[in-house]
């Protein structure tokens, strides 16, 4: 393919999926153990990284040394940076209402620890791996760093610097008491209302441009980021967010002068803004 060892990239295929599995479920043991699935959230990111350092193994002598090495550094940094924040920011906490429901549901038929390995850990393994799949094509291209290469890089570089600031600024409104139960519009939660949702979405656009080095890596690699898109936008992200979000003072004023994704001046609301900016 385009100078990618066939043999290779299904050998790293294979290994990206058990090395993403074998976070899952050591994932499920803990979590089932300490009766907190909140923990797979922790685990997420660690299982990208686990995925990056695999591949970057077994690609060695395949593909060009600095994409190999700059894709799965990058893939690393993201990934423990995402899961160090959300293991401080769930320190203290019980389960996580969402993972509450799902096991309630389980317990209805009896089995809810193979409800939730089934429903949550493996589906989020299976969802690494496709994800990630730009990551592990990548480290197998030949020849030096061609501009949509660089391109990608920096994007990565804005969304996990768009990110980290969105959550640190998020952190520190929240330590402050007296901002208990209001709505954080400030710095980069001025200009969209997901910050970090969008910071991911950068990323994951530029990780899939590192792996454009020819049509046919391109095509093959394209569902990564528009799976994370939908992610981040219709599916466990922005969606359910803004669900549980909708009831609490001053949020409908927020979003209706506020961008609901891509950063954005912030307006004025405005009748029927809301619906026009979500």
């Amino acid at each position: 393919m385009s100078g990618v060892d066939t043999t290779t990239l299904g050998t790293v295929l294979a290994a990206s999926a058990a090395a993403a599995l074998a976070v899952m479920l050591v994932t499920f043991v803990l979590g089932t153990v300490r009766r907190l699935h909140r923990l797979v959230d922790v685990a997420w990111g660690i299982a990208f990284a686990a995925v990056a350092v695999v591949s970057w193994l077994l690609a060695a002598g395949h593909g060009d040394d600095v994409r190999r090495t700059a894709v799965a550094l990058a893939t690393v940094a993201w990934g423990l940076r995402l899961a160090l924040h959300i293991a401080r920011r769930g320190r203290g906490h019980g389960e996580d209402p969402r993972y509450a429901r799902m096991l309630a549901r389980g317990r209805g038929r009896g089995r809810p620890a193979l409800h939730a390995l089934r429903k949550v850990y493996l589906l989020q393994g299976a969802l690494v791996w496709l994800v990630s799949l730009p990551v592990q094509v990548a480290v197998l291209l030949p020849g030096p760093l061609e501009v949509t290469a660089f391109l990608g890089l920096a994007l990565w570089a804005a969304g996990l610097a768009f990110e980290a600031v969105g959550d640190h600024q998020l952190a520190r409104f929240k330590a402050d008491p007296a901002n208990r139960g209001r709505v954080m519009d400030r710095g980069l939660w001025n200009w969209t209302r997901h910050p970090n949702y969008f910071g991911d979405f950068l990323v994951w656009w530029g990780l899939y441009l590192t792996a454009c080095a020819t049509w046919r890596t391109a095509l093959l690699t394209l569902v990564s980021p528009l799976v994370m898109s939908g992610l981040l936008i219709w599916g466990s992200g922005k969606r359910l967010l803004e669900a549980h979000m909708a009831d609490r003072p001053g949020y409908a004023d927020y979003r209706a002068r506020t961008s609901g994704f891509v950063p954005l001046p912030p307006g004025k609301p405005r009748p029927g803004a809301a619906a026009d900016r979500a």
